[in-house]
């Protein structure tokens, strides 16, 4: 960078200012009078006087796309915010007041108007709405204000002006055009003769997969080892049995009053497999831990009140350890309930206000360097905090904690329960240490970034960072089995064993040692979003049921205590129960079974439920079995819908298997699907996540798919199985050896369903539909044609790329996906198995898609409302080409389409035989997709 200086006569008042802008070595001294002088790396020095400099995207902090932006020059950004406030305009409210009283009154839906009030006039109009009833709204940064009957969504795409919806064109070479014509005319004319017709010699961008073990069949090559396998088991329980701790628990059961009838149960059960729909025969029927309300346990539920009425003799019981007993009985008319006592250790509570007076620490609040009330100044500048929080807030600290030392009463002012102060954790697990008796510790946390923080703080503290004395055991999900076992295991009689753990350690596991458990009182629950069609995933405040279920967890052997990280008054505010899923996640899963079960229609069967969804989650869930094929306009099954209902999946993962089995792709639809319909295989070690995420890229290679990543990983496990390295090629690549052998039992079961409904005939060998799984391209568009419409658009800002989808506008990548670091994508689209708000709104799941794929294997399409192309997702994607390039697609759609429309209602349709020129003239459209550089 070269300097330049300047003598500068006159006043000693004279201003000069030195400024460094954006990344391109570009230097700016500003001088009074307007001049500047523009000084680059390459000693380049130029005087522009009233030039306009902008760096990337309009220079400096402030971006912009017209005119220099300068928001770090105080006297710029005060003429800038004096410029926008004098474009704010007057708010007429009498005006306003009349409009809106016309939309309530009238048939219209909603009034859109282009105006700017400021925040001053859109808070006004929110409140008038409010008032009448009705919903207010202000997007494109205020510039667009939107009134309306029915509650209006955070982002509309119809009202973004920049990123609302994007004209594309299709660039088709002539050379291209004629092969795939040639195709079409081929396909038409004489299918059966020519037999060889294919793509014309493109090699696909990348090899899928390691060259293939020739197989005889679908059946698994390894079944001799299995039998091995199984022969070895055999024998072990052989052995088992005859040792004496098998015989004498046995000989105990064998007493037991249960034993007696065992031979008759067994024998009702299996005579009772298939059952009419009254359940003729069965005279008592229970259901266990129906307090789970998983969507399956509620759907079972609205069965069963239905059933009773026609079966009046039949006895229905309901049991579980924290049902909700008055719920279920006035569902049921009033049932009896009998209350049970269980037997356990009892447990000792000590909440906030008595932790911080135990443990002596002092909360400190970002706001403390600041003078007047912390609270007060929180409560302005939060936004969008939860009822409990809100609650505590408004508490009088002094007047209700005046028995309490004043370090207490500061900082329960000072605690927000809005995040988790990690060092009260830290202080509450040392006081255990110092203070307690002998026992393992428990510590529920929110997720993964809580336990990692958590671990970083533990090991520097001079106390619970001694290795000799202390085993710290972190406990998540997506860790590896191995890690997850330690945690059973009892430590040395000198070491304390600590547990940081998310909620999956609240149920589903029993730690037997731990006598110590500390409550952060919040856990990651999955909701939905039904006006955004948003699924989210963020930290909220438990239920008192699952408090209760934590602090039992400290009295399992012995009598223990529970500390809550919480005061008392948040514990009595909480919910007594969780939201039940049916509440909490889509529904077109459980709708697609009302259908296949003819129990009328979606939404009415729906409301007949303990807790009915709400509608809104019923209709998106229906217009998405719509969009995807499964259900007719009438919401009638359609032949899809009904293939669809025979497949344990969600709907878009059981669409693209049947579209892989159908368009010669079924290895890799097999493994893609079992992976998203169980778990990621790939697993997160401690202190090893930059490795993971680099192993799990180079699966992926140059693909930008996580979809292609689990394919390739997975097929590169089993090489390493047959060659009997599968534990050293799972430990090196950071992979889950227990999620790929289910992902692989799954495959089978997959195979085993599409033969049952016709998709597949095993005699004819793996070979017969797997002729493209090699082929990245037509993998690609397999996965489009089942995760449609989960599409994104990919656009290019700079050096990065912005991501936008039709329901909530910008979203990320989340950071787990190989494509997180990726910043120039060489397509114009992105499809993605699952849309989820955290910290931010992220895909996950993702795989980049060629404008080809989407036209030929996406939506529907229509002709463009300007008759000058087509479109798709009503209107979000616009496609314009010439007039033969558009009439050639949509030929191409439409012949694929019949294609389709044969093989779902005649399963054993040989597509090879029937539609080889149509698959060959798409494979070849698809293999000549644009690459954007």
């Amino acid at each position: 960078m070269s300097l330049l200086l300047l003598g500068l006569g006159g006043s000693g008042s004279t201003s000069v200012r030195w400024c460094w802008c954006g990344r391109s070595g570009t230097s700016v001294l500003r001088l009074p009078f307007g001049f500047r002088a523009i000084m680059s790396g390459q000693g380049h020095h130029h005087h522009h006087p009233n030039s306009n400099m902008r760096g990337r995207r309009g220079g400096g902090r402030g971006g912009g796309r017209g005119g220099e932006q300068r928001w770090w020059d105080p006297v710029w950004r005060a003429e800038r915010l004096r410029q926008k406030a004098a474009e704010v305009e007057r708010l007429n409210e009498n005006e306003w007041w009349t409009k809106m009283q016309q939309i309530k009154e009238g048939g219209q839906q909603e009034l859109i108007v282009k105006r700017n009030y400021g925040r001053e006039g859109q808070q006004t109009l929110s409140d008038m709405a409010h008032q009448l009833g009705l919903y207010f709204h202000a997007y494109n940064k205020g510039k667009t204000l939107v009134v309306s009957k029915v509650p209006l969504p955070n982002y509309r795409a119809d009202l973004d002006e920049r990123h609302g919806s994007t004209q594309k064109e299709i660039q088709m070479s002539i050379e291209t055009e004629k092969r795939v014509g040639n195709l079409l005319e081929i396909s038409k004319g004489a299918l059966a003769v020519h037999d060889s017709v294919g793509p014309s010699g493109h090699e696909s961008k990348q090899s899928l997969l390691a060259p293939a073990v020739p197989r005889g069949g679908l059946i698994s090559e390894e079944d001799s080892v299995k039998e091995k396998y199984s022969v070895e088991l055999r024998n072990r329980q052989h052995t088992l049995k005859a040792s004496q701790s098998v015989k004498a628990m046995q000989s105990f059961r064998e007493q037991l009053p249960a034993y007696k009838v065992k031979a008759e149960f067994l024998k009702a059960v299996a005579e009772n497999q298939v059952q009419e729909p009254d359940l003729a025969g069965v005279s008592h029927l229970i259901v266990d831990e129906i307090h789970e309300r998983g969507i399956n346990e509620d759907f079972l539920i609205i069965i069963l009140r239905d059933l009773l009425p026609r079966r009046p003799d039949l006895r229905l019981i309901l049991m579980s350890a924290t049902i909700n007993a008055d719920l279920f009985s006035k569902y049921f008319g009033n049932a009896p309930t009998i209350h049970i006592p269980g037997r356990t250790f009892p447990v000792a509570e000590v909440f906030l206000e008595d932790v911080l007076e135990k443990t002596r620490y002092s909360i400190k609040s970002e706001f403390d360097s600041f003078q007047g009330n912390t609270r007060r100044r929180r409560r302005q500048t939060e936004f969008k905090k939860d009822l409990l929080t809100e609650l505590f807030e408004e508490v009088d600290i002094d007047s209700h904690y005046r028995n309490y030392s004043t370090a207490t009463r500061h900082s329960l002012e000072a605690w927000s329960g809005s995040q988790l102060d990690l060092g009260l954790v830290e202080s509450t697990i040392e006081h255990i240490c110092r203070n307690e008796g002998v026992g393992a510790i428990l510590v529920f946390l929110t997720g993964w970034d809580d336990i990692s923080k958590l671990l970083e703080k533990i090991k520097a503290n001079s106390l619970l960072g001694i290795s000799s004395k202390f085993l710290i055991l972190p406990l998540h999900g997506s860790m590896p089995t191995v890690n997850q076992r330690e945690i059973f295991d009892r430590p040395p009689n000198n070491m304390r064993k600590i547990v940081l753990a998310t909620n999956i350690a609240e149920s589903s596991i029993t730690i037997d040692d731990v006598v110590y458990v500390i409550d952060c009182g919040k856990a990651k629950e999955t909701s939905y979003d039904a006006l955004n069609k948003l699924a989210c995933l963020l930290p909220s405040w438990i239920s008192k049921a699952s408090a209760h279920q934590r602090r039992g967890r400290a009295g399992r052997v012995q009598p223990g205590k529970c500390y809550r990280l919480y005061p008392k008054i948040i514990y009595d505010a909480m919910h007594e129960y969780q939201l039940p899923e049916i509440l909490r996640t889509p529904l077109q899963e459980l709708c697609l079974h009302i259908k296949s079960l003819q129990l009328g229609t979606i939404a009415s069967f729906l409301a007949k439920a303990l807790q009915p969804p709400d509608p809104l989650s019923v209709e998106n869930a229906v217009e998405l079995l719509k969009t995807i094929g499964a259900l007719g306009n009438m919401e009638e099954l359609t032949p899809l819908g009904r293939h669809l209902c025979t497949l344990p999946l969600d709907p878009n993962i059981g669409k693209m298997l049947l579209m892989g089995c159908i368009f010669q792709c079924l290895d890799p639809a097999l493994t893609i699907a079992s992976a998203l319909a169980h778990r990621d295989p790939f697993v997160l070690p401690i202190n090893r996540k930059a490795e993971a995420d680099a192993a799990k890229r180079s699966f992926a290679g140059d693909s930008c798919s996580d979809h292609i990543a689990l394919l390739k990983a997975f097929e590169a496990w089993k090489d390493a199985k047959r060659n009997g390295q599968e534990r050293a090629f799972c430990w090196e690549n950071f992979l889950s050896p227990i999620t790929l052998r289910m992902m692989d039992d799954m495959r089978n079961q997959f195979i085993d369903l599409l033969s049952d409904i016709g998709f597949v005939n095993k005699t004819r060998g793996a070979k017969a539909y797997n002729q493209y799984s090699d082929d990245l391209e037509m993998v690609c568009a397999i996965l489009c044609a089942g995760l449609y419409p989960n599409v994104v658009q990919c656009k290019q800002r700079g050096k990065r790329t912005a991501f936008y989808s039709k329901e909530v506008g910008k979203v990320d990548i989340h950071p787990s996906s190989v494509n997180a670091g990726v910043h120039i994508f060489p397509l114009p689209y992105i499809v993605y198995s699952e849309k989820v708000k955290t910290t931010s709104v992220y895909i996950r799941d993702s795989t980049n898609i060629s404008d080809y794929s989407l036209l030929l294997f996406g939506g529907n399409l229509a002709p463009s409302k300007t008759g000058e192309g087509i479109e798709m997702l009503d209107g979000y994607l616009h496609f314009s080409a010439s007039k033969s390039v558009l009439l050639l697609i949509q030929t191409l759609r439409e012949e694929l389409t019949k294609l389709l429309g044969r093989k779902i209602e005649e399963p054993e349709l040989d597509i090879p035989a029937e539609g080889k020129g149509v698959v060959a003239a798409a494979v070849e459209l698809l293999h000549s997709q644009n690459i954007r550089l």
